[in-house]
This record gives C-alpha cells, sequence and structure tokens, in this order.
C-alpha cells in the first residue's frame, strides 16, 4: 500500500475534522462545510492528495447542505463503493489516487447526467484557478 493510501500517514497532517470525514468516512453536519453555499470558477481538489476531482461548472445548488455536483473532473478520479452503513444501501465516493472518503452519489441529480456527488466540504480544497490550468 503507498503511503498515500495508509491512514497512518494521514494523522498528522489534517486537522482531527478532516481525519474524521477523510479517513474514517464521517460526514459533516449540513449547511455547516466550507463550499456548501459558494459558486466561485475553480477546481474542487483531493483534500488528502490534491487530485482535481470536480470543476466548478459541474457545481449545482441541491438544497441538501453539501456541495453537489453532477460529474467527476476526469473519467476514474472518483472511485465509487458499496456502502451498507446506516440500515441502507448507498454509494460512497473516494478519491481513487489516495482513498480520501468524499461522500455518496445519488442518481437523482437535475442535469442530464442525472447524478449528485454529494461531498463534505472538508474532503476537497477549491482552487481558485481556471480549470484546466495546474491540474
Amino acid at each position: 500500500m503507498s503511503k498515500e493510501k495508509d491512514d497512518n500517514y494521514w494523522r498528522d497532517k489534517l486537522t482531527p475534522e478532516e481525519f474524521h470525514v477523510c479517513r474514517e468516512a464521517g460526514t459533516e453536519r449540513p449547511f455547516t462545510g466550507e463550499y456548501w453555499n459558494t459558486f466561485e470558477d475553480g477546481v474542487y481538489r483531493c483534500r488528502c492528495c490534491g487530485e482535481a476531482l470536480f470543476h466548478s461548472d459541474a457545481k449545482f445548488e441541491a438544497h441538501c447542505g453539501w456541495p453537489s455536483f453532477d460529474a467527476e473532473a476526469s473519467a476514474g478520479v472518483v472511485e465509487e463503493r458499496v456502502d451498507n452503513s446506516l440500515g441502507m444501501q448507498r454509494t460512497e465516493i473516494v478519491c481513487a489516487k489516495c482513498n480520501s472518503h468524499l461522500g455518496h452519489v445519488f442518481p437523482d441529480g437535475p442535469t442530464e447526467t442525472g447524478l449528485r456527488y454529494c461531498v463534505n466540504s472538508l474532503s476537497v480544497k477549491h482552487d481558485p484557478a481556471k480549470k484546466g490550468a495546474g491540474q
């Protein structure tokens, strides 16, 4: 296992809240995260490894309290996993590069993709650089 996929590697690099969400599949409370209601241009990168995960033009207001996107930045940067926690089946999304928990994806998005990538703000960092620059 690469060090980027090892939770112990991240303990000293993340705040306790970031570690809980990113490495222990926690969830921040709705309407409290830094990016739930921001729509500036740029790229949303993995908080752990910096991988470009979502572009701002894929972000939409889902009224759920978390940043929501209708598509990943490029094919394969987000990995899907079955999540049977909380007595229901959902689809967890993680960064394919470092296994950081991002949130969940749901088939109820309002755009042509039909998807809603529901992401914890603590899992990503907004890079205001124009998409395409330094990805």
